[in-house]
């Protein structure tokens, strides 16, 4: 059973976790998580459903409510969100999607989270020839209504091997490409959500295109997949 909307109820019990993050709480209210939780896997292979009438998602995550607390400041022992991530099929198909629920702080994010030392070096390879057609596919206005700007970490100068001077030094510092979009609860409670981040997820696809491209061939654009 899929399940389209995000309920108040749902968006209630994240928020009480908030303000009673411990065992005991938890524990009292565990059979209601249980439902909630239930739901919104639910609501996340609908997501997934819609992603593949347009892509191929080889594998859904959804993340579990349960902290890492053994190298962290903070101690507290749950998420208080819900969140999943969905993996592309195949090795031409490059890029993930990222669905974070949580009141005040649901967001979408696309792109690369931690590109592999390799594929870092390629990408940035690609840019310092001709960022172009990169530029070209995320300053597009349909593209940037959606999703903004590239957002991701960078280093604070240049990466070792790049000239601090290049033109598009600006994509050159990033170590990661991701663009993310941000969601307002009463939009996350509607009833059209799960077909905003269906559209928003369709306007990505021109940048994992590019991308896929860029990571499945050399700098002669020959092919690197058997």
């Amino acid at each position: 059973m899929s399940i389209e909307i995000i309920k108040k109820e749902a968006f209630e019990f994240l928020k009480k976790l908030e303000k009673n993050n411990n065992r005991e709480w938890f524990t009292e209210n565990k059979n209601t998580f249980k439902v909630h939780e239930t739901d919104a896997k639910a609501f996340y292979n609908a997501v997934m459903e819609n992603l593949n009438k347009h892509d191929q998602i080889e594998k859904l995550k959804i993340f579990r409510i349960y902290r890492d607390v053994r190298f962290s400041k903070d101690k507290t022992p749950y998420k208080a969100h819900f969140a999943g991530s969905f993996s592309r099929m195949g090795l031409e198909r490059r890029g993930g999607y990222y669905l974070r629920i949580k009141p005040g702080e649901t967001f979408l994010a696309a792109g690369f989270w931690e590109p592999n030392k390799e594929d870092l070096l390629r990408i940035r390879k690609e840019l310092e020839l001709d960022a172009s057609e990169f530029r070209a596919v995320i300053d597009k206005k349909s593209f940037k209504s959606v999703w903004g700007e590239l957002q991701g970490d960078a280093v604070k100068t240049a990466p070792k091997g790049f000239d601090k001077e290049h033109p598009d030094i600006d994509l050159l510092r990033h170590k990661q490409f991701i663009f993310v979009r941000n969601f307002a609860d009463k939009e996350v409670l509607a009833k059209d959500f799960i077909t905003q981040v269906d559209h928003s997820f369709k306007a990505i696809r021109p940048y994992f295109d590019l991308m896929s491209s860029i990571l499945t061939t050399n700098l002669n654009g020959e092919s690197l997949i058997d």
